[in-house]
């Protein structure tokens, strides 16, 4: 896997929505930042991912950060560095936005339509795994845990179609699944500036909608829950670049 194509560090997509809310102006120079455990709270990461990222923008001379007084945003430059530091990760940015695009794409086309077919063909057992798996996302603290349910509730809904090929096709997606998995949750986090219980209620709607057999409803669902991550990936915008295609 190229540099280009690596998932982005949970670190690497915080300072990027930070750096992006200081590009706009949503956060001004002199801006006191929420502290450490707000932000952790906020990006639904842990502390050290939170230091991480204020250092990186620290040494990008972005921030200011007070020992036990707090962090700021510090007053930019008139005239932008053309080899500023932040180029690098928008650079990644564009690769890794392309690769996830093509598989948002993919995504699209088999996963609808596997919902579809599970909400007719899903047997009693389909239903106790897909319970299963929704209460580990529930109950599990640790995300690595969750991204692992979070494919694994995908890959099941192929196996409810009861469609060898199809369940074969997704399997065949599931290294590329796991590798996107945390770019993609990321994405939807930022999205919906919202927790895991809310992407919580995202699966379990679409579990629903199977549950009752109704397939127009779980078609829907599930295009909602990807389209979600395809807006904000193909609106993302880092390092004073909007990233879009048409």
């Amino acid at each position: 896997m190229t540099s280009q194509q690596r998932p982005l560090k949970q670190y690497e997509w915080v300072m990027i929505d930070l750096k992006k809310q200081i590009d706009e102006g949503r956060l001004q120079p002199g801006d006191r930042l929420s502290s450490v455990v707000d932000l952790a709270t906020q990006y639904n990461v842990g502390r050290s991912t939170i230091r991480e990222a204020l250092s990186a923008l620290k040494a990008m001379g972005l921030l200011n950060i007070k020992q036990g007084g707090g962090t700021f945003v510090k007053s930019l430059p008139l005239e932008p560095d053309p080899v500023h530091p932040m180029q690098q990760y928008a650079d990644l940015w564009e690769g890794r936005a392309a690769s996830l695009r093509h598989i948002l794409e993919v995504r699209r086309v088999l996963e609808t339509g596997c919902a579809a077919l599970a909400s007719q063909h899903r047997t009693a057992d389909d239903l106790a795994v897909f319970e299963h798996l929704l209460e580990e996302m529930k109950q599990s603290k640790d995300e690595h845990f969750s991204e692992q349910a979070d494919v694994k509730f995908h890959q099941q809904i192929a196996a409810a179609t009861h469609n060898p090929l199809l369940h074969d096709l997704m399997e065949s997606l599931s290294n590329k699944l796991h590798e996107s998995m945390k770019d993609m949750r990321a994405l939807w986090f930022y999205a919906e500036r919202s927790s895991a219980e809310r992407l919580l209620q995202e699966h379990i709607q679409i579990y629903d909608a199977i549950a009752k057999q109704d397939a127009k409803d779980a078609t829907a669902r599930m295009e909602l829950h990807i389209s979600k991550v395809e807006q904000v990936l193909n609106e993302k915008k880092v390092g004073g670049h909007h990233l879009q295609w048409t």
